[in-house]
Parts: structure tokens; C-alpha cells; sequence
């Protein structure tokens, strides 16, 4: 018998380690329950629900084709060794297959796992299946990884041209194996169940992901250059949770954005290009979180932004945290991310320069407390988005680009309704009053919303002297 081992890879179709599993003869599946791990990733609540509804539909689908889900308990990865030892000898299992996850601790996991199945007689098998390129085989000139994205995507898209990532074929029912599946857990302890209107806005299963891939390629990728910027709008994909999960696969969502484009990456469909271009930023997070382990250690990718003068400012934080900064646009995104486990990429972008440029709070608040929150919370792609954000991360935001919140507010929401929408308490004031309450003139107080934590200006040239201050590059390298 041979076992697929699943981990970030909740899906039937497309999933290379199930694929080549089943070529080999009889196949289990197995799923890893491991709490206390998860804790100190800080995965959200919402997202191991997410996990959870999502292996109820596989554990399902699995069975139509007679392969049974295992469920097995692990508190932490270190465990995972002698537990999945344990299991391959009550099965007699020849082979374990896995698809590829990246990170240190991941990395190292699936080594021990690897020597302790081998001591065994057990062979390993791990098959490139999250990303279109193995990290280490896109590099510079220098044989390095690249660090400026806009290279990298050039030579992935010559890559793709000279051949395509096929979609893998979806195996067909196998004799049964006389081996009962075990039932999913609903919930696991340590993590409270989200409320049941965040689980109505993410329907678990295959078909809802793929049902949201069609609608998007069908009626909205077009509008996707024009309309992803605004919040109020629906002109995003929906699809990053179901990515996270590994309940759609990026081929899956490569090839439909190029069938709206009659195969084209660079002409054509700016809407289809575009999205490409996200798939392909997800992709460089990834490489560079082998090609740079340091960010999987908490560290800045730069490393002379490790100097910085960060406030400790616990009270502004908790502000932050709890939508109550008294500026409309941070309020209503953060209001977003704690009611529904998800906040748009732009807001994204100006939530976090708010906190590491105005409050002048160290990026790793930021990134943990989205982790905490985030249904489709990815290691790679929430710290590249966090120390882009920062200033202290690969291809990032020059240190003195600051977003005022202020002006994103005016320009991608401008009309309030994003902020009305999350902010209800606002919703009698007009267009221009709702992104900046307090300078409206005698509005102050307004259904007790606060007056703003900092002044945008002032806290603007305290960023900028605390980032002068920091030693160059070159002058980090000379002290080394």
C-alpha cells in the first residue's frame, strides 16, 4: 500500500503527490491534526475551521473513489516522525508521498519524517505541486536568488512561454481496501469555531473554489487592473483562502486566466495579465523564503533595518488592533479582517504602512496579529506583504513612499462606502467628511468615534529621521 500524506493540499484534482501515489497501486490518505504547532504559527481560528470543512468535502471525495482519510494526532511536528512511522507499519505501507511546503520548519519536518520512514524500509516522495518552478531553479546570472521582482517575473514568464505547467490528472476509483476512514474532527481545541456568518462567506469544498475561479475568469478578470484597488468593489478573485488551503491549485488558476486569454502572459487581457502577475508575486514570496531563510526566523530580509529605533507603544498597537485609530480607512479594514478573516490587498497595504510608518511599530506586531486573523494567512506571501510594506523586505517600498491613509481613502474610496459599510457609526456624514471626521469642523464625536491616535504629518517626518538614522548597506557589510 502507498500513502499520501496531506498538508496544504486539501484537493482531489490537480494534486500531484495523490496522482503519482495512485500510480503505484493501493492508496490511504493521511491528515495531520497538530494543535500546538499550529499555535505557534499563530494560524487563525477561521482558518483551521477552514481546513477542517475543507477535509470534510475531501474526505468525501476521497471515498467515491474508495481511498481512505486517515486522521491522526501530532501535538506538535516533532511528533509527526514516530506517528507517521507507527501508521506505515499498521498499513505495511512501501511509499509516502507529500507535495512540497516551504519554510524552515516544514523543510526540516519533512527530512526527520523522511530518515525515520527510510530507517523503516519506507521510501519518501515530495513533487513540486505549490508553485510552477522548484525554488533554486530561477535565479540570477550570479547563480543567485533574485531579489527584485519585476526580474524574476521576466524570467519565469520566458519559462512559461517554453513550457506550460500541465494540470495533473484526477485518479480513478481503486478497489477497496478493507480500511474504514476515520471521522473529521469539527473543531480542535485551543481554536474557537468563528462565528457562522465568517463560515458562510468561505463555503469549504473543491467545487465552491473552482465555482469561484469560473465566475472570476468568466465575468470579472477583465475589470481586474481597474477595479482590484477598490474595496468597495468586487474586483478581487476570492480566491487566496482557497489557495492557502491548497483547495484550488495555481495551475488551475493559471490556465483559466489564460484560456480568457487565448494563452497569452503579455498582450492582450491587461485585466488576465495582471492577475498572473499575482500568481507569479506569490510564487517569488515563496522562493525567497528558501532562498532567504531568515524571513522564516523573524528576521528583516534587510538586514541593516534590524537597527531600527522601533516604538514600543502598546497602547497604539492595542488601537490598531481593535479598529479604534480614528482614521476611517484603517478602522474599517481592520473591522473587515476581524469579522471576516480577510482584508483587501490595498487596505492590506495602507493598514500596515499605517502601523510600521506612523505608529512607527515594528512589522512583526503586524504580521503576527494578521496571521492570528487571517483565513488565508501564507507565511510567505503575509511577511513579503508586511516587510514590502515596512521597508525592510526584498523589491520593497522605498522607506520615505508613505501612504497617507488619508489620501488612499479619497482615491479608493471615494464615495465612503467601504468605510460606511464597516463603520456604520459614520454614516451620516458625507463624502468628504467620511474619510477625516475630525477636520470636519465641529463633527468631532460624531456617534463616539474617536479622534485619530497620531498626527499623519508629524508622525510622517518621525518615520522618515527614525529610517535616515539606520547604517547603509555597505556600512553593515564594512562592520561585518
Amino acid at each position: 500500500m502507498h500513502l499520501i500524506w496531506l498538508r496544504t493540499d486539501l484537493r482531489l484534482h490537480d494534486n500531484t503527490a495523490l496522482a503519482a501515489a495512485c500510480q503505484r497501486g493501493p492508496v490511504a490518505a493521511v491528515y495531520l491534526i497538530t494543535p500546538e504547532q499550529w499555535q505557534a504559527h499563530d494560524d487563525a481560528p477561521c482558518k483551521v475551521d477552514f481546513w477542517l470543512r475543507n477535509l470534510q468535502h475531501l474526505s468525501q471525495a476521497l471515498g467515491n473513489l474508495n481511498i481512505p482519510l486517515l486522521i491522526r494526532h501530532a501535538a506538535t511536528w516533532d511528533q509527526a516522525p514516530t506517528v507517521l512511522s507507527q501508521l506505515c507499519r499498521e498499513l505495511s505501507v512501501e511509499s509516502v508521498h507529500v507535495n512540497e511546503e516551504y519554510g524552515i520548519h516544514e523543510s526540516r519536518r519533512d527530512s526527520a519524517v523522511a530518515q525515520a520512514l527510510e530507517a523503516d524500509g519506507v521510501t519518501f516522495h515530495s513533487y513540486l505541486d505549490q508553485l510552477f518552478f522548484q525554488p533554486g531553479s530561477v535565479l540570477t546570472k550570479t547563480g543567485t536568488y533574485f531579489q527584485v521582482f519585476s526580474q524574476f517575473r521576466k524570467v519565469c514568464y520566458s519559462r512559461l512561454h517554453s513550457a506550460l505547467p500541465c494540470v495533473v490528472p484526477t485518479p480513478k476509483a481503486q478497489a477497496e481496501l478493507g480500511v474504514q476512514s476515520d471521522p473529521v474532527p469539527t473543531a480542535v481545541e485551543g481554536f474557537q469555531a468563528p462565528s457562522e456568518t465568517l463560515r458562510a462567506l468561505w463555503p469549504a469544498g473543491e467545487d465552491e473554489a473552482r465555482r469561484r475561479l469560473d465566475a472570476f475568469a468568466d465575468q470579472q478578470i477583465s475589470y481586474y487592473k481597474d477595479e482590484r484597488d477598490f474595496p468597495a468593489k468586487p474586483g478581487t478573485s476570492q480566491l487566496s483562502a482557497y489557495l492557502a488551503a491548497g483547495v484550488v491549485s495555481p495551475r488551475q488558476c493559471l490556465h483559466a486566466a489564460l484560456q480568457t486569454n487565448q494563452g497569452e502572459f503579455e498582450s492582450g487581457d491587461i485585466g488576465a495579465i495582471t492577475w498572473i502577475n499575482e500568481l507569479l508575486w506569490r510564487e517569488f514570496y515563496r522562493h525567497i523564503l528558501v532562498g532567504y531563510p531568515r524571513v522564516s526566523r523573524h528576521r528583516a530580509f534587510r538586514p541593516e533595518t534590524e537597527a531600527l529605533a522601533w516604538r514600543k507603544a502598546p497602547e497604539d498597537l492595542a488601537a490598531w488592533q481593535q479598529a479604534r485609530t480614528g482614521l476611517p480607512i484603517i478602522d474599517a479594514a481592520m473591522r473587515q479582517l476581524l469579522e471576516t478573516g480577510w482584508m483587501h490587498n490595498r487596505l492590506r497595504m495602507v493598514v500596515a504602512m499605517f502601523l510600521t510608518k506612523n505608529l512607527l511599530i515594528d512589522w512583526r506586531e503586524g504580521e503576527r496579529f494578521f496571521m492570528r486573523h487571517l483565513i488565508d494567512g501564507d507565511l510567505a506571501a503575509n511577511n513579503g506583504g508586511w516587510q514590502w510594506s515596512s521597508s525592510t523586505g526584498t523589491d520593497s517600498a522605498p522607506y520615505f513612499r508613505i501612504f497617507s491613509p488619508l489620501s488612499q481613502s479619497e482615491k479608493f474610496d471615494g464615495d465612503g462606502v467601504f468605510i460606511k459599510r464597516w463603520l456604520p457609526e459614520l454614516a451620516a456624514l458625507n463624502k468628504k467628511q467620511v474619510h477625516n471626521p475630525e477636520a470636519a469642523g465641529g463633527l468631532f464625536g460624531v456617534a463616539d468615534y474617536p479622534r485619530a491616535i497620531v498626527d499623519l504629518k508629524q508622525s510622517r517626518e518621525r518615520a522618515l529621521a527614525a529610517f535616515r538614522r539606520l547604517p547603509s548597506r555597505q556600512e553593515m557589510a564594512e562592520h561585518e
